[in-house]
């Protein structure tokens, strides 16, 4: 069925639901560069002024699909470390859920950490659901400068090879090498000597 007309059927009860889905489609599927309040309303199969009602801008949107990314990837962090022990074990499985969320959230990773949002400060509530990401590997490491460190290592990571700077092997044979390449490195970079 096509997209389009599976997202129509949504639009009467929940706009604002349906006009994420599309935007959410938009941006992995054609890139940031094509999701427009306009192009949103078009693949949700609404007005052109539809959104309008739910959102006074484009950056009104992009803000809500980076929050929910936040919230994705929280939850994504703290499933990964639930189980996971020793502390290494924790790392590599925060780092290898961390690079599964980038490997199957491309764009909308580019959209929460890019600068496609430069009046951030103007959305406290983004930085809230960006400051979570830390507190949650902090949490689940016990130890919050830890979490920091692990956060700032497996984010330079994931956007270096995003961005096709280094080879961890996703050149190949696509991103989804990134989890297994991530608990590499980290347990290699966080695991003390005896």
């Amino acid at each position: 069925m096509n997209e389009t007309v599976r997202l129509r059927g949504y639009h009467h009860g929940d706009l604002r639901n349906a006009l994420k889905i599309a935007a959410r489609s938009i941006l992995e599927e054609e890139g940031l560069g094509a999701l427009s309040l306009r192009a949103v309303a078009r693949k949700a199969g609404v007005s052109h002024a539809a959104p309008y009602r739910h959102y006074p801008n484009h950056e009104a949107l992009l803000v809500e699909l980076a929050i929910e990314g936040f919230s994705e990837l929280c939850a994504d962090i703290a499933a990964a470390a639930n189980d996971a022990d020793p502390v290494a074990d924790r790392i590599s499985e925060i780092g290898a859920a961390y690079m599964r969320f980038v490997a199957r959230r491309p764009a909308l990773a580019r959209l929460m950490f890019g600068a496609q949002l430069p009046n951030r400060d103007a959305y406290p509530e983004l930085s809230t659901a960006a400051d979570a990401v830390a507190v949650q590997i902090g949490q689940s490491l016990n130890d919050g400068a830890l979490g920091l460190a692990v956060w700032a290592s497996v984010h330079g990571l994931a956007m270096l090879a995003l961005e096709n700077v280094i080879d961890l092997g996703q050149k190949r044979s696509g991103l989804d090498v990134l989890p297994s390449r991530a608990k590499i490195l980290l347990r290699s970079l966080f695991t003390l000597p005896e």
